[in-house]
């Protein structure tokens, strides 16, 4: 082999299908790789010929140029493919096998990987705990949207299909296992959600949507989903989930005439640091900590928010100079005053992506029609990204190879 067709990203707002190198194993210097990186030696790799790939709202903060992301890096974290190459190490994965590979790069052997923290693994970022393909400040692993990928650790990181019949029947749904439904799910799972649980999710885009459904297969008895986006709203509404628009009312207002009361037992920021205050059109100003102050006003006496929702240390479009270094005036003391738990960063997602793989191939989980999957050619990927942004209420799935198509 010798080529490979890939998502880059150009400066902000611009996304291109380039010609690039066709994986080794060996991490090669490029844009954002990490120079203590280069030349790193990958013979516990596999390289897959890409089934499918995802563009997810985390790209979208570096294609809007919210992130200090190189020109030239390739994107895209959320990895589907088959099994093509196997370096020498591997020994349990092989050639020809369908498999997931989750977002978080982690190698299997360290204190945080033994401990199941895989989102935050000391051995395949040198700047910091935590790594994955085509993002930024990650290590400079090269990203997956695109024909082919390489993926260290295979024996340790790949979550292999037991049928490739099966799979490829139910891939827009398997294609989420990679990050967006174990992501809303440990969203969901760190909020507490239960049996019975109400609980209201901030953010109506893919995660939002997908904690939502988690928070059902948890048990809840009530999702209330939240944003601006009529049309993700009714997305949300399709799998029977209350809605509020947080332009039309105060949350707690329509929260009571929901549920009764203006609070949840649990609550999910399925936003990030783009939040925009409560509002339409133009009186929608950006406010970083908008979601997390409201999560804390309606979120009950002794209960979690679960934060899926991405925040980063380096935003060079933020607001004023503390949110540019991810600082944020958060009303602690509403927290604490309230006993309120929080769990923040990446979803691990090896803790939760086998037992998803199973509600999926049992029709328990249908996550595809919950987020309105939808696949689109390579090529169309800048459209892609174009829709996503102006808020579409759909997740577009890559097909680099034709296998969706087929």
């Amino acid at each position: 082999m010798s080529g490979n067709r890939a998502v880059a990203y150009q400066g902000p707002g611009v996304v291109e299908v380039i010609d690039t190198d066709y994986p080794a194993f060996e991490l090669k210097d490029g844009p954002g790789v990490n120079p203590a990186n280069v030349g790193r030696k990958l013979p516990h790799a596999v390289i897959l010929r890409t089934v499918a790939t995802n563009i997810c709202g985390s790209d979208q903060h570096m294609v809007r140029g919210r992130t200090t992301a190189p020109q030239g890096l390739v994107l895209g974290h959320e990895i589907t493919g088959e099994v093509v190459e196997a370096g020498p190490d591997v020994e349990f994965v092989k050639v020809g096998d369908i498999v997931s590979v989750p977002f978080n790069i982690s190698c299997g052997r360290c204190r945080n990987c033994k401990e199941g923290k895989t989102g935050i693994c000391l051995n395949v970022n040198p700047d910091r705990p935590g790594s994955a393909y085509g993002y930024v400040d990650m290590g400079g692993w090269v990203g997956g949207q695109a024909e082919y990928v390489l993926v260290p650790y295979a024996d340790w990181n790949v979550l292999q299909f037991p049928d490739r019949e099966q799979a490829l029947e139910k891939i827009l749904d398997l294609t989420m296992l990679s990050d967006i439904f174990p992501t809303g799910f440990h969203g969901a799972v760190t909020a507490g959600v239960g049996v019975g649980s109400t609980v209201y999710v901030a953010g109506a885009g893919p995660v939002g949507l997908a904690a939502a459904l988690g928070a059902q297969l948890l048990g809840a008895a009530v999702v209330v989903v939240g944003d601006l986006n009529e049309d993700r709203l009714a997305q949300a509404r399709s799998f029977g989930c209350e809605t509020v628009n947080v332009g039309a009312g105060t949350i707690p207002d329509q929260l009571e005439q929901i549920l009764g009361i203006p609070e949840v037992d649990s609550a999910i920021d399925a936003v990030g640091f783009e939040a925009r205050s409560e509002g339409h059109g133009a009186d929608a100003k950006e406010a970083p900590a908008t979601v997390l102050n409201s999560l804390m006003g309606v979120t009950a006496a002794g209960g979690a928010i679960g934060i899926p929702g991405l925040y980063v240390t380096g935003d060079p479009g933020a607001v004023d100079d503390a949110a540019k270094v991810g600082a944020l005036s958060i009303s602690l003391g509403t927290g604490w005053a309230k006993s309120l738990s929080f769990t923040t960063g990446q979803c691990p997602v090896m803790r939760y992506n086998r037992q998803l793989m199973m509600a999926i191939l049992h029709d328990r989980a249908p996550i595809a029609k919950a987020v309105n999957a939808t696949a689109i050619p390579l090529t169309d990927a800048p459209r892609g990204y174009a829709e996503f942004d102006a808020g579409a209420a759909t997740k577009y799935v890559l097909d680099p190879n034709g296998y969706l198509a087929a």
